[in-house]
C-alpha cells in the first residue's frame, strides 16, 4: 500500500534526514520525500497499520529534528 503525506521541515538537508528516518521505520518498505513539494510518498510492508507505522516514523523524525511535522 502507498499513501502520501503533508509535511513541514524547514531545509533540504533536514527533509534528507527525515526521509532516511522514515524509511528505517519498522513496517516501511520504502519513503521519498520531496522538500520542493513538502510530501512525503511512503509504501508499506504488506499487512501493517499505516496509522501506527506512521506513528512511529513520527516519533523517529523528531528525534532527528524536532521542529518538523508529518500531517497524518
Amino acid at each position: 500500500m502507498k499513501k502520501t503525506y503533508k509535511v513541514d521541515v524547514d531545509c533540504a538537508a533536514c527533509a534528507e534526514k527525515m526521509q532516511e528516518a522514515i524509511k528505517n521505520t519498522e513496517g516501511i518498505k520504502d519513503a521519498a520525500l520531496s522538500f520542493m513539494s513538502l510530501k512525503v510518498k511512503v509504501e508499506f510492508e504488506d499487512g501493517v497499520d499505516p496509522d501506527a507505522v506512521m506513528q512511529e516514523a513520527r516519533k523517529n523524525c523528531k528525534k532527528v529534528e524536532d521542529d518538523m511535522e508529518i500531517y497524518l
